[in-house]
């Protein structure tokens, strides 16, 4: 079975769709708000909405089954109804415990959730460089697995159960990959991981340094397994990720080392050693160049930020 390279990614940078609320509206309505995360993304439950943010030139106007991704917003804005009628100011529902009435779940309303994209710090900044100020996915091409994970979305909130939350976590999930597989699938995707990922013809270079992080691969041998001449490879990938080809298996060496450092206690000279550098002061110093901490301040921030948010908040 050929390396699924986006699950290895999406785990190498704990990426999570958290669901964080919603708006459930009638008639003339907006709903806006400044933005405090760099990643968000929605989904149009029912109705329809005009979405209008940061970055974006014009509003772009949004059927039931539209989902998408917002790339560095400083501010969204959401209106639906009449455009001739004063619109008021609905209600944006926290998540949880989010819900739908039986009126909006049956279409009479404009319904929409949204959420935030939590990442690590190195998965945060790929996937800012990989991804323009809107990923839009229209419902009229969305996948049925995509079709049927707002469906399901959208019955739970309609119909809370047992177990609820647990159930919108994971549906938040699913959602977002479903998201990402839909947008690299139709659209064309700017340079990064993630149209590198969905590049056939360099997946075979990939596989080398994804496998085998730590051997010392030159460009002759990722352009061999790709079956190119060297300069159309070096070409091609540049266009395609982003950077030259050693300059991604470098980082990908740097993503790997900053979960050995966070998740476990192997030492730094052992830790080089696996990923290639010929010595721990040679890889001390390009973990420094990628992160600006040397591994082991990188491991006592990292364990102390951990800490701190495991402590309990005093009472007042």
């Amino acid at each position: 079975m050929a390396q699924d390279r986006l699950s290895e990614v999406f785990d190498l940078v704990e990426v999570r769709g958290v669901l964080t609320g919603g708006v459930v509206a009638r008639g003339a309505w907006r709903a806006g708000a400044a933005v405090g995360h760099p990643l968000k993304f929605f989904a149009m439950l029912s109705g329809s909405a005009r979405l209008m943010a940061g970055r974006l030139e014009e509003p772009i106007e949004l059927v039931a089954g539209d989902i998408g991704i917002l790339n560095g917003p400083a501010w969204v804005e959401w209106r639906g109804g009449p455009d001739d009628e004063m619109p008021h100011d609905a209600v944006v529902q926290d998540f949880p415990p989010l819900a739908l009435d039986g009126a909006a779940a049956d279409g009479a309303a404009d319904v929409f959730v949204g959420g935030r994209i939590d990442l690590n710090p190195a998965g945060e900044s790929l996937l800012l460089a990989a991804l323009p100020p809107l990923c839009h996915v229209r419902a009229a091409e969305a996948s049925p697995a995509l079709r049927a994970t707002v469906d399901l979305l959208l019955a739970e909130l309609a119909t809370p159960g047992l177990g609820s939350e647990f159930a919108l976590r994971q549906h938040g999930q699913l959602l977002l990959l479903e998201m990402l597989r839909a947008y690299v699938a139709q659209a064309e995707v700017p340079p990064g991981w993630l149209r590198l990922l969905a590049d056939r013809q360099l997946r075979p270079a990939l596989d080398l340094m994804h496998s085998e992080p730590g051997h010392p691969w030159g460009l002759h041998d990722l352009a061999r397994a790709a079956t190119m001449s060297r300069t159309t490879f070096a070409e091609r990938f540049r266009d395609v990720a982003g950077v030259p080809p050693l300059t991604y298996l470098s980082r990908w060496r740097m993503m790997l080392a900053q979960r050995a450092l966070r998740d476990g206690d192997t030492r730094v000279a052992q830790l080089a050693a696996q990923l290639g550098y010929g010595s721990e002061s040679a890889f001390s110093n390009a973990f420094k160049r990628e992160t600006g901490l040397s591994p082991m301040g990188y491991r006592r921030e990292v364990r102390a930020r951990a800490a701190a948010s495991r402590e309990p908040v005093p009472a007042a």
